[in-house]
């Protein structure tokens, strides 16, 4: 899709536009909380379309500008500023042209939904657990640096300080779009802190990004469900709760299983567990969906499925590389402190090529 398509397309969705813009001016559609809620989403994100085409065609203005300056200028000095300028002006062109392509591309229904994320150790023991929990607190920090607000739902803690597993939901503006390649086995290589001969150990944690449900998407009827009530423990099976107000829900037909006992209130354990299994089953029912329609789905590089090996953090070479688009970053004390945009971004970039480059064919 070339400069000119893009601006044909962004054309034909300002009568698109307008028609929100009408919808939204009518009192009668805050009576209707969903379509309320989609048309707002759709019209705040045509707004942020055309914000950032304006933004790179202005860039790009000044770039040809700058150009004529070079070429034409016989000061010295004012040839270095417009110079300069024109690095800083590249970098801004290529980050709004990748904004813009990925807003065009056809969406995924998932992209504006919330998310539940669930982090496992798998090989490597108490160090496994200890990554889990850093990896954890690493998105809660990416997540309030994007505005979004973070809810723990369930922490079983490991007796070193690391996790057993951790449940915790995301909501806020497209979190699904952003969060949904993080999904796989996240490998970690680096000398743990009770390895005295000072030898780096390989270690992994999986991490599963599903996007919020509700009851009615996948058609639970109350008889489908059973409830289970036990007493709370904490690590080493210690008891931290004298009344059963654990809870674990089963999906009879399917058996699958989520239990949950974060908060002291019964009530408050049961709704969490049912917001992980309707967040469970519509995974499993979106990935049925999808086999089925695989031979007609665009070619894409990862899978997203929680068993295949997606990423490694090199410790000692201060690296994070995700291995689906051979893309690395060399600051990984940042990527910890929650600045996952240094390897998220270039991700979303790589996979709107790649579904742009399919669409052309």
């Amino acid at each position: 899709m070339t400069p000119g398509d893009i601006k044909q397309h962004i054309e034909r969705l300002t009568a698109r536009a307008s028609e929100l813009e009408k919808a939204l001016a009518d009192p009668a559609i805050y009576q209707k909380a969903a379509e309320l809620k989609s048309v707002s989403q759709e019209h705040r994100k045509l707004k942020a379309l055309f914000d950032n085409f304006e933004r790179w065609q202005k860039a790009l203005t000044e770039i040809s500008e700058n150009e004529l300056l070079i070429a034409e200028e016989s000061d010295s000095e004012l040839r270095e500023l417009a110079a300069a300028e024109q690095e800083v002006l590249q970098q801004e062109v290529a980050g709004l042209e990748n904004k813009v392509r990925q807003a065009l591309l056809p969406a995924d229904e998932n992209d504006s939904r919330n998310i539940i994320v669930e982090i496992r150790p798998a090989a490597g023991g108490d160090e496994a657990a200890l990554f889990a929990g850093e990896l954890a607190r690493a998105y809660w920090r990416y997540a309030d640096s994007m505005g979004w607000k973070v809810e723990l739902l369930e922490e079983n803690s490991s007796e070193l300080g690391g996790v057993k597993s951790v449940s915790f939901s995301l909501a806020g503006d497209d979190v699904y779009m952003h969060m949904k390649f993080e999904s796989g086995v996240h490998r970690v290589q680096r000398v743990p802190v009770t390895e005295a001969a000072g030898r780096t150990h390989t270690s992994t944690v999986t991490v599963s990004i599903m996007p919020e449900a509700e009851a009615v998407e996948i058609n639970i009827r109350p008889e489908d469900l059973r409830f289970d009530v036990f007493r709370s423990s904490g690590p080493g099976g210690q008891s931290v709760n004298t009344t059963d107000s654990a809870v674990r829900v089963t999906h009879i037909p399917t058996g699958v299983s989520v239990a949950s006992q974060q908060e002291k209130s019964q009530h408050r354990n049961k709704e969490i567990a049912l917001r992980i299994l309707y967040a469970r089953l519509l995974e499993a029912k979106q990935a049925e969906e999808a086999a089925r329609k695989s031979a007609d789905k665009l070619s894409q590089v990862g899978t997203g499925d929680r068993s295949e090996r997606i990423r490694t953090y090199n410790f000692p070479q201060n690296r994070v590389t995700d291995h689906r688009y051979n893309i690395s970053c060399f600051d990984l004390p940042a990527v910890m402190e929650g600045e996952f945009g240094r390897v998220i971004d270039p991700i979303l970039a790589a996979d709107s090529e790649i579904r742009f480059e399919a669409l052309q064919k």
